[in-house]
């Protein structure tokens, strides 16, 4: 069967490929509506990070996620924290509650608090008889997650507590791919010469943090390069990290970041102490955040199909709400590295 292409899509609506690839990858400059229906055409077609969706759409059982009137209950949002719009999952739940609407689901919010933490309670607001479901983002307390795991309804977790200890929770649980794309931008540098490499973020906040950090150590350990122990800051205050790095006799060559989040503050403080990005050193985040494209100077990051994980969210309630049985998966959707000029090479 040919593998269908942005071009194939853009030739079927008539439009051009630029403007199904914005579409595509949640770039901005396209009208909402034009996005859908480039989505939808991409999904018909068998587009391949929407390949999944077709075998859905021809399931007996589960057909098309089908537009319907009747209610058919609510889908909570769980989360510990303000998504703002700057974090990646806010343009994931925005197409995710347009397509769950369609299939007559409702999603509310339901924020949950330190207090719900410590004293393991569900927010107020949350009233079991009326959910069919649970999404749960930015939830990283393992005891207070696998509780959760036993309110006897579909959970997905899009991302989740640290697993570096070997447990997993008992649920789906959706993923960006944190390990290609950070793989090919060490081996990039090192290609070029920059073999002193460090990382920034905490990697016992979350499972993704981690995994970006193993891709970051795998990989110098797969080119047999060694990680100096002075570049790597995983449990530090930005403070603290820039008086160790102006205490340093030279910088590394880069800097991985957890998050463009973490980036943006180092390139601020760096500027803070002379050093400039990226003259001094290169630096790397993680999300594509709208922030990223207007730092100075532009940040290097690596991308998140946020629609496509729309899509995955989806596919996972619905089908573990058929059929309850089914094994946990772990879902991982593609990334993409973006280079810019936080990354220019002399």
């Amino acid at each position: 069967m040919k593998r269908v292409t942005l071009q194939d899509i853009a030739d079927e609506l008539g439009i051009s490929r630029n403007t199904v690839s914005k579409a595509i990858n949640n770039s901005d400059g396209i009208a909402a509506a034009t996005r859908d229906k480039i989505l939808q055409k991409a999904v018909e077609m068998g587009y391949k990070q929407f390949s999944y969706v077709n075998s859905i759409l021809a399931s007996d059982e589960i057909t098309s996620f089908p537009v319907t009137r009747q209610y058919q209950g609510e889908i909570a949002l769980l989360t510990a924290a303000f998504l703002t719009q700057s974090h990646f999952a806010s343009t994931m739940l925005d197409k995710f509650q347009r397509e769950i609407s369609q299939a007559g689901f409702t999603m509310n919010s339901h924020r949950v608090t330190k207090e719900n933490l410590n004293t393991m309670t569900l927010p107020f607001t949350f009233r079991k008889d009326m959910v069919k479901a649970v999404l749960c983002i930015e939830m990283f307390d393992y005891d207070y997650c696998k509780m959760i795991c036993e309110l006897d309804v579909p959970v997905l977790f899009v991302d989740g507590p640290v697993k570096s200890d070997g447990r997993s929770l008992p649920a789906d649980q959706l993923y960006m791919d944190n390990t290609t794309e950070i793989t090919r931008f060490v081996n990039d540098m090192l290609a070029a010469g920059k073999k002193r490499i460090g990382f920034i973020g905490n990697y016992n906040h979350c499972q993704s943090f981690y995994e970006r950090y193993a891709a970051f150590r795998m990989a110098m350990l797969m080119a047999d390069v060694p990680v100096d122990g002075r570049y790597v800051f995983c449990n530090n205050h930005v403070g603290e990290i820039i008086e160790s790095i102006a205490g340093l006799e030279e910088l590394p060559d880069v800097f991985i970041c957890a998050n463009d989040f973490i980036a943006g503050d180092l390139i601020r403080n760096l500027f803070s102490i002379g050093k400039s990005v990226p003259d001094d050193v290169l630096v790397l985040g993680f999300d594509n955040s709208p922030e990223s494209r207007i730092f100075r100077p532009a940040l290097s990051t690596i991308h998140i199909h946020t629609q496509v994980m729309a899509f995955a969210a989806m596919q996972l309630l619905i089908s573990r709400r058929h059929e309850p049985s089914l094994d946990t998966r772990i879902v991982h959707t593609e990334t993409e590295l973006i280079y810019r000029d936080s990354t220019r090479l002399n």
